[in-house]
């Protein structure tokens, strides 16, 4: 299981975490990870690209992640209302297809 890519939904108390690797094919799938625990599962995690919605949270999480090896690549909100619909695991998901249009 090589993760190249993690999208994160960002929100107040709980987090949506998905994973893809190399062929897009989602290898983790983390719906509800909550907020005392997110730092703990991306520490764990090779070296990635973590995708997330641009908010001052977003910048918060960047800086931490980064800590740990990370890259963040953060998106506008503007762009995600399309993908939105069924709830945050897809959000999250959405994130992490927007970032391999770069």
């Amino acid at each position: 299981m090589t993760i190249i890519t993690v999208g994160i939904s960002l929100a107040k108390s709980v987090f949506a975490v998905p994973g893809v690797d190399t062929s897009g094919k989602a290898v983790m799938v983390k719906p509800k990870v909550p907020r005392v625990q997110l730092l703990m599962l991306i520490a764990q995690l090779p070296p990635c690209l973590i995708g997330m919605e641009a908010c001052s949270g977003a910048h918060h999480w960047a800086r931490l992640f980064g800590q740990y090896g990370m890259l963040a690549g953060l998106r506008k909100r503007v762009i995600l209302v399309v993908m939105r619909g069924i709830g945050q695991g897809r959000e999250a998901r959405g994130v992490e297809c927007l970032l391999s249009f770069d």
